[in-house]
């Protein structure tokens, strides 16, 4: 077994760790935020129908322009962004997914942009 392969598997049961603990309803949907080594992902969805109701990445047309890097500049600026969309969608109250990732750094960084934004979580 390969290094890398036995990081992927830590990162998976981390992830279902937590999805056991954070389900979004419609009042509540689930927050997921993923960062990759050059883009932000970040999408509300309702596990109860299984729909995304509010979808913003750092390749979005306008986010583009910014050239947004996976880092805590872009994190913030996509945690605005994401608020305000959110915002216009009706959303107001999330629960937070980090996918697995440690709660610090770009995550933490997204999650107090997006709760200065005007998101409760």
């Amino acid at each position: 077994m390969s290094k890398t392969s036995t990081k992927a598997e830590l990162l998976q049961k981390r992830r279902w760790r937590i999805r056991k603990k954070v389900k979004g309803t419609a009042e509540r949907p689930r927050l997921a935020v993923r960062f990759t080594s050059k883009h932000i992902y970040a999408q509300a969805i309702n596990d109860d129908s299984a729909t995304t109701l509010v979808f913003l990445s750092s390749l979005d047309a306008e986010l583009r322009q910014k050239k947004l890097a996976a880092n805590l500049a872009g994190a913030k600026t996509l945690g605005d962004a994401f608020a305000a969309k959110a915002k216009a969608a009706g959303l107001s109250a999330v629960v937070f997914d980090r996918s697995g990732a440690r709660y610090h750094g770009k995550v933490k960084a997204f999650a107090d942009a997006a709760r200065e934004g005007g998101l409760v979580f």
